[in-house]
């Protein structure tokens, strides 16, 4: 059950906008095997002053339509796994016209006890939600 956080700077059509969420569920459907409906995405529009991006030292320029992308999810993926999702990411938003060097990947994982769906309860932990298989 990843959560992704997308940070776009404002101006794109509604439909660019959905483009890239979905592209970026897309990626995390076909290389991590979720299911469809594990669909969990906050999307957040920012003026171009408040979404700071530069190379973190690799020596390029960033574009414009930067996307940053914070992905949430459960530990015990291997790094081979990581650079399949990641090139998967790129490879959907590059159909959507976001150019490699506009794409920031945070990858943020956690345990089953740290997820809750509602009802006061953590259901990887009580076994109503079975454990996602870490492909």
């Amino acid at each position: 059950m990843p959560l992704v956080r997308i940070d776009l700077i404002a101006g794109r059509e509604p439909d660019q906008v959905r483009g890239i969420g979905d592209a970026i569920h897309a990626a995390l459907v076909s290389t991590y095997g979720i299911p469809e409906r594990d669909h969990f995405q906050i999307i957040t529009e920012h003026a171009a002053s408040n979404i700071v991006a530069e190379d973190a030292g690799l020596g390029f320029e960033r574009s414009d339509g930067v996307v940053m992308i914070q992905i949430f999810t459960q530990q015990g993926r291997s790094q081979a796994a990581k650079q399949e999702l990641f090139a998967a990411i790129n490879a959907g938003l590059e159909a959507v016209d976001v150019r490699p060097e506009g794409t920031f990947v945070s990858y943020i994982e956690n345990k089953p006890e740290d997820w809750s769906f509602g009802f006061e309860r953590a259901q990887y932990v009580t076994g109503e939600l079975a454990f996602p298989d870490a492909n």
